[in-house]
Formats: structure tokens, sequence, C-alpha cells
């Protein structure tokens, strides 16, 4: 069994590695004398928490921000102002920015259906990206994404922060050492009371252009429902709990168990208590069948508080000879038939920080990041096609190697939503 001995020595190490790699990315400021200047684009929420993790780490100025919103630039502008004296250039289109600010690096903290456009314009320009996830909005996106940075030599992170927990390596550890046994089966889950705004149509705010928000994907009726932040429940743009966030712990227990893709999903759900106020299922359950074991995703959005709180967010392993419950900064083993055995590990991690960090030392050392755009490809394509599943109420096969829906050309037509005009899409194989 995992000792509190190993354990104490496994958090002094961890400790010491997050020190060590946030120093790292001093050191190498300081031994290349340069400062990376930084652009974010979207700085409604997300954009600003990495532009806040990346002055943090050190060694950056954010030079310049981007965002739809006119509100957003001039308050975000200001807080950053503060933070490191000296104020960024403000854009409100993209492409404005990346031509006229002199740029290092990119943050993109954008809604999804915007990735895909905003990361390749960055890689034709030779910037190196941090991208938020998921990675696209649709499969097919994400594969014009990475060939574009396969063919670059531009490094590219993407916000899959739980690569970082340290619980989670932990976890990797210990079932790699085999003390679980056989991991027979995974159950990941994310259950919370999603608050929802007013559904109802209007117009949008004086300081949003609603038209460019939109942009390639379909243009919608604005609501606060649909506008910021909770656009994560919207079809059109998030794209569902699963996709949002369940991604996540999706590719935490793909990093865990080193899986790779699916080869089969099922779902089943519905919006069954939120009908009317969003567009996504308030309820989910989602096979996916690896090909070392399934993976079952759950979710619910309603309800009263969980009866157990502790296990709301996290991923069960299921074991032969033990059973792991796993989330960002604690885990739990329950050895086969002895639950008065359970042991419990807190392992805290500023994980947000560490994968920026990760990131600006491969900036600086031209080394490849946590996540590179492959994995988050196939984290992304995993959840995408698990609503795919749903979407087409089908059992969807998936080959790996061509990166197709077998026998299914209805599912199959959901591998690419196309563009709204004058936008193109950037896939065209």
């Amino acid at each position: 069994m995992f000792t509190n001995n190993r354990r104490e020595f496994l958090g002094a190490a961890a400790a010491a590695g997050t020190l060590a790699l946030s120093r790292s990315v001093h050191c190498q400021e300081t031994e290349n004398k340069k400062t990376l200047k930084m652009g974010v684009i979207g700085v409604g929420w997300y954009g600003m928490v990495d532009a806040k993790s990346a002055l943090k780490v050190g060694g950056v100025e954010i030079a310049a921000i981007c965002d739809v919103d006119s509100e957003h630039l001039a308050k975000n502008a200001e807080d950053l102002e503060k933070f490191q004296g000296k104020r960024p250039q403000t854009f409100k289109l993209y492409e404005e920015m990346l031509d006229k600010a002199d740029l290092d690096v990119v943050a993109i903290g954008t809604p999804p259906h915007w990735h895909a456009l905003q990361l390749i314009a960055c890689i034709k320009r030779g910037l190196d990206v941090y991208c938020e996830k998921p990675l696209a909005y649709d499969i097919r996106e994400g594969r014009a994404m990475a060939e574009a940075v396969k063919g670059s030599k531009c490094i590219v992170q993407i916000g899959f922060q739980r690569r970082q927990s340290l619980a989670l390596h932990e976890v990797a550890e210990f079932i790699k050492a085999g003390k679980a046994g056989k991991i027979v089966q995974a159950d990941v889950q994310i259950h919370y009371r999603a608050g929802t705004k007013d559904p109802t149509p209007q117009d949008p705010p004086p300081s949003l252009d609603w038209e460019l928000w939109c942009g390639p994907g379909p243009k919608i009726p604005y609501s606060p429902q649909v506008g910021h932040k909770s656009w994560r429940l919207e079809t059109t743009s998030g794209h569902g709990h699963l996709v949002d966030w369940g991604i996540h712990n999706v590719d935490a227990t793909r990093m865990v168990l080193g899986l790779s893709m699916p080869n089969q999903i099922t779902a089943a759900g519905g919006i069954y208590q939120m009908q009317g106020k969003i567009t996504t299922p308030d309820t989910l359950t989602v096979h996916f069948e690896f090909d070392k074991l399934p993976v079952v995703w759950r979710h619910r959005l309603w309800g009263a508080t969980e009866y157990s709180p502790e296990v709301s967010n996290g991923i069960f392993l299921f074991g032969e000879e033990a059973t792991v419950f796993a989330s960002d900064r604690r885990w739990v083993v329950i050895p086969k038939g002895g639950s008065d055995k359970r042991q419990e590990f807190n392992v805290p991690s500023d994980i947000g920080t560490l994968q920026m960090a990760n990131f600006l030392e491969c900036v600086r050392t031209r080394e490849q990041p946590a996540c590179p755009i492959e994995e988050g490809f196939k984290a992304t394509a995993t959840v995408q096609l698990g609503m795919i599943a749903y979407e087409s109420n089908s059992v969807v096969r998936w080959d790996e190697q061509t990166e197709q829906i077998i026998d299914h050309p209805e599912a199959s037509k959901l591998l690419k939503r196309e563009y709204r005009e004058p936008y193109v899409h950037p896939y065209q194989g």
C-alpha cells in the first residue's frame, strides 16, 4: 500500500518540483535577457486568468489585449496597468492586434467557436500560443489547427491545467506500479447546480459587438444566457457541460491511464429540468469504449446539493485490488475488501499557474509542453464524439487512424460545421 512516509516524500518532491518549475522560468528569463511580450485575445474572463497567471510566473509583459466588448477592454487595460505598471495596447479585431502589436506569444481565451481561426492566424505569424480548451468547436477544425502547428516551429500549449495536478500524477504512479491491480473501468463525473440567466432574446449591451462575437458560428439571438460566460451551455458555442468542463476530467483520465481515443461511443440524456433555459443536456451519460477499458461520463446540472459532495467532481478508477478516487488536489484509495483501510491524500497545487509556467518555459527552451496540440486534439475530439453520439442518437464507431466515423453518414456530417459567410472553415479535406 501507499505508505504515509512514501506519501510525504512524494509531496515534498512535488512541492520542490513546483518551486523549481517556477524558478526555472525566471532563470531562463534572466539568461535570455528578454521579457516575453504577450497578447491576449478575449479578456472577458479566462483570458484575464491566463494573463494574470503569466504575470505571476514572471518574465512577461501583457503588451496588447483584444476583445469584442469595449467594456472588457477598458476595464482590463486599467487592471493590467495596475498589475504591471504599463498599459497594454487595446484592439477590437485580433487580426489588427497580431499585425500591429509587437508580440512574442499569444493567449487565446475566447469561446471555442473562434479558436481555430485565431490560433491559425497566430501560427501564420510565427507566434507561440497558449490556447484555452476545448481546442476547437468541431473535430475538423481541431485537425486543421494541429496540421498548422505541425508545419510550423511554434510552441503551442492547450489549457488542460489538470496535467499539472500533483494529485493526478501521484495517482498515475500508483496505477502504473500495479497497486490497484488491473483497472477495469473508469467513471468520470462533474455534477453541480448550474446557474442560469435570462434566456429571453433582447438587444445586446451597447459595448458588445454581437455580430462579431458570433463570428463563424450561427448568428443567434442575444440573451444574457448565451452571452458572456453563459455561452458554455449553448449548443452553437460552448456545446455543453461535457465539452466545456467535463473535458478536463476526461483528459485527466486519458493522462493517468495512458489512453488515446475511444473506438466506440454511445450517449443518452436530455434537457429534463432546464427546458427553455439551455440548449445542451442537463443530464447526460456517455460510454466511451477505449482499447483498454470503458470510461463512463455522467453529469447532472440540477437538483439538491450532492449527497456526497466530495466526489461530485472527479474520477473513479475501479481496479481489481483497489478503487481509487482522484480529483485536482485530492485522491483516495480503498483497498479490495478493506474500506476500513481507506487512505486519503491531499496534494494542493496551483495548476493554472503551473500550466502557464510550463508553456513559458517551453517558449524559451523550444521543448514540447505538457499538453501539445495533438493531445489537445485527441481530448477535445473525444468529448466531441460523445456529443455526436448524443445528437445523432446512435452508436458512433471511430477509426482513429483515418479520423472517420465508420458507416454512419449522418453522424459523419457532425464532424464539421459549415462556417457562416464570409468566414471560411480552415479544414478543406
